[in-house]
């Protein structure tokens, strides 16, 4: 093979030392490439990419950076020739529809101080397909000043952001263009059950200022003062407030702690580099990198915590309080039908929402200010409280897989079109919606008119 290599150099009129270079070369190519496929900021991606470079400085690492369902769709719609080599994203169910369509390769990896599970969830996909590097929890920020600005007090749980007091102050991502704010509706919807649970969701979002193009925008929104609170995963939260912004941090009770993970993509051009840099960020060294200020996450080695930041939480030690197991599976079952059902009732009819919800808050301010009871006008109001919170699917429908599989197309925007039965149905759930939200403000006035 070698003696054929060289007799086509000669034919070339290359000599016999470029071809043994350039056979080398081709020898060795592998081993000096790394394409990573993240959902994460260069805040960190940067940090973790410097460091493994200094550490391998034969390899050069190329980060494609995707939000999480573009990374998924990313690797899928590329499959049949496969140019990445590492997904690295926070949500486990992202992990999970690349692992049933066998985009992953098995590697796994012990090391000291890393437990097998944390409360029950599995720290690392016990198929071997992805492995756990952070864990992560879902909560609330919010601007210091801003919420002394407005005499706002600091919420504790996700009923108080239905509040009428946080009206107008309120930042969030969708779920269809972040994974992290996907995870934080899924785990809303396990913690309260389908029905109740939409019902907090569309109440903050009825409060909500704006919904943010992607993740980021959320703590960018808080952190400048855009807006006073933000519904973010926790190390957006615990970064800001290391970099020096006015913030903090919550976790309510309906909270769940989750790994974010990092998987090697099957059949990648350079799967011992992938393997390395896995290796690096499992290593003692690569997990106190989380504890960078830009980063701020939770290392999901328990012997890193104590260098841990002060202020920053140990989950080991029982600190961190949780009221939901999550369950990645049922969050997969039902992916593409939260996403299009909120954005069809909330991130392109916010305006709908926002409107029937201060319409409602009005009439029972009223109400209140009455001092008098008066049955009529809060039969009203419940019926147009009902009326925002009344869901065009059923649970039942959202699990299943025929009818999760027809919401295909994520609409990233109001001009994305969306074709055939999935059109279908948004336009009918849009419909129901539109009419649902006009009856509620039509409501809640006659009520407000009747104090």
């Amino acid at each position: 093979m070698q003696n054929r290599f060289q007799a086509t150099m000669r034919r070339l009129g290359l000599g016999v030392a470029t071809a043994a270079i350039l056979a080398s070369a081709a020898a060795h190519a592998a081993d000096d490439k790394l394409v990573i496929v993240t959902s994460f900021p260069t805040d960190l991606t940067d940090v973790f990419k410097t460091a493994f470079m200094a550490k391998h400085p034969s390899i050069a690492v190329e980060v494609l950076n995707k939000s999480t369902s573009s990374g998924v769709k990313y690797l899928i719609e590329t499959a049949q020739n496969n140019q990445s080599d590492i997904f690295w994203a926070s949500a486990p169910d992202a992990f999970e529809v690349l692992k049933g369509e066998s985009l992953l390769a098995k590697y796994s990896r012990e090391v000291d101080g890393i437990p097998s599970d944390l409360n029950g969830y599995p720290i690392n996909d016990p198929d071997g397909r992805y492995l756990g590097f952070a864990l992560s929890g879902y909560g609330m920020m919010w601007n210091t000043r801003y919420m002394d600005a407005y005499s706002l007090p600091v919420p504790q749980e996700w009923s108080d952001l239905e509040k009428p007091v946080y009206h107008g102050h309120v930042g969030i991502s969708a779920p269809s263009r972040s994974g992290t704010t996907h995870l934080t509706i899924e785990t809303i919807l396990q913690g309260e059950g389908w029905q109740d649970g939409w019902q907090t969701i569309l109440a903050m979002g009825g409060n909500a200022k704006t919904i943010t193009e992607r993740s980021f925008g959320v703590p960018d929104g808080v952190n400048s003062g855009s807006f006073g609170i933000g519904v973010v995963i926790d190390f957006f939260g615990f970064s800001s407030k290391a970099s020096g912004f006015p913030v903090d941090f919550r976790y309510p009770g309906v909270t769940a702690l989750v790994p974010a993970n990092i998987g090697v993509v099957a059949n990648a051009p350079n799967e011992a580099p992938a393997q390395k840099f896995v290796d690096f960020l499992l290593s003692p060294d690569g997990q106190q990198l989380l504890f960078d200020a830009k980063i701020m996450r939770l290392p999901v080695n328990q012997n890193a915590y104590g260098n841990a930041p002060e202020g920053l939480p140990n989950p080991f030690d029982g600190s961190i309080k949780t009221e939901v197991n999550f369950d990645s599976d049922l969050s997969e079952k039902r992916y593409n039908v939260v996403n299009s059902l909120f954005d069809v009732m909330i991130t392109y009819r916010l305006d709908d929402l926002r409107a029937a919800t201060q319409a409602v808050q009005q009439a029972e301010a009223k109400l209140e200010q009455s001092g008098a009871a008066n049955a009529e006008a809060a039969a009203l109001i419940d019926e147009a409280r009902a009326l925002i919170a009344a869901l065009p699917v059923s649970e039942a429908e959202a699990l299943d897989p025929d009818f999760n599989a027809i919401f295909k197309t994520k609409r990233k925007s109001k001009d994305v079109k969306v074709e055939g039965r999935q059109a279908e149905i948004e336009q009918e759930w849009d419909t129901k919606v539109i009419h649902n939200y006009s009856l509620a403000v039509e409501l809640a006035n006659k009520a407000a008119g009747m104090l």
